[in-house]
């Protein structure tokens, strides 16, 4: 809903929230707003139409799958996941009578008031915004500043998976979902699974690999971690439940809270915890200790970040 303050300049509610046209680009661009979901001009089938126009998109070549056209209807399927900061849920946007279907993933940042960064002041160390005004407001965590921390993680993230994508295409040496678009805090991505049944691919935590394929996955996981670090990264959060496997690939998901190494002064402790992380699960897993050695491999990543 639009309204007008004393100077007639246009200002944008949202609940109980004013925005004005300070507001950074990545709040203001393709956020829905409450009265769109009240249009009477909706699709036939589906809930709403497709938030494509005025997002954001990912990069190219864009996969053949991803729809773009206008006539496009997204369907709510359900919740993939809920967390402290958001929650993921899975759409279905088909262009109706066509049999053109894409399935993603929407991952929805939490409003300022059911939000719980918990580890935010950590991760954004090295991260700048342009206006002094933003910078205090997301020190002293102000409702406008936690809502300027969430454009941040999801900018974050819609970023680096853009970069890490690009670079999985070119190389093969790190696979992540596909970033679709990104509309203020709603950030969409490819949905890992089987798009017949909905079914998520299971997290690195779930599966039980056999030796060969335990070693396979560690390979692979190596290489992601050599390309991220190359680009100066850290996931920050590594964990077996933020890898899926899929196909007999390895696919890095979760990255809000990428990590700079160079510029963030934490980033080679965080390096060193996804390290530790993944390699207590592999090494539980009963990889040879000869394959698997945390400390080598840290100093590895460390090296290739430019940090050695």
């Amino acid at each position: 809903m639009r309204e007008h303050d004393s100077s007639g300049r246009a200002t944008m509610r949202r609940g109980r929230r004013t925005f004005d046209d300070d507001e950074p680009d990545f709040l203001k661009r393709g956020r829905l707003e409450p009265a769109l979901t009240e249009d009477p001009d909706l699709p036939d089938t589906g809930d709403r139409w497709s938030t494509w126009d005025g997002a954001l998109h990912g990069p190219q070549p864009r996969p053949e799958w991803v729809r773009t056209e206008h006539g496009a209807v997204d369907t709510e399927l359900g919740m993939l996941k809920t967390g402290k900061e958001a929650d993921v849920f899975l759409v279905r946007r088909a262009v109706p009578d066509t049999g053109q279907v894409s399935m993603l993933a929407a991952k929805r940042y939490r409003d300022a008031d059911h939000r719980l960064f918990h580890r935010d002041s950590g991760y954004l160390e090295g991260r700048r915004v342009r206006r002094s005004r933003e910078m205090r407001a997301m020190a002293t965590r102000t409702s406008f500043g936690r809502d300027l921390i969430a454009g941040q993680w999801a900018a974050a993230e819609f970023a680096a998976l853009s970069r890490l994508w690009q670079l999985g295409h070119d190389s093969g040496a790190i696979c992540v979902p596909y970033p679709v678009q990104l509309a203020g805090t709603e950030l969409m991505l490819e949905f890992v699974g089987d798009w017949a049944s909905g079914q998520a691919a299971p997290r690195l935590a779930q599966v039980r690999p056999d030796p060969d394929e335990l070693r396979d996955l560690w390979d692979q996981l190596v290489a992601a971690l050599s390309v991220l670090a190359r680009c100066g990264l850290a996931h920050g959060d590594l964990s077996p439940y933020n890898l899926l496997v899929h196909g007999g690939r390895l696919v890095l998901i979760d990255l809000p809270q990428v990590v700079d190494v160079v510029a963030n002064p934490q980033g080679p402790r965080f390096l060193a915890r996804d390290v530790r992380n993944v390699a207590t699960w592999f090494a539980a897993r009963g990889l040879p200790a000869e394959v698997l050695d945390e400390e080598e491999l840290t100093a590895r990543l460390l090296s290739d970040a430019g940090l050695g």
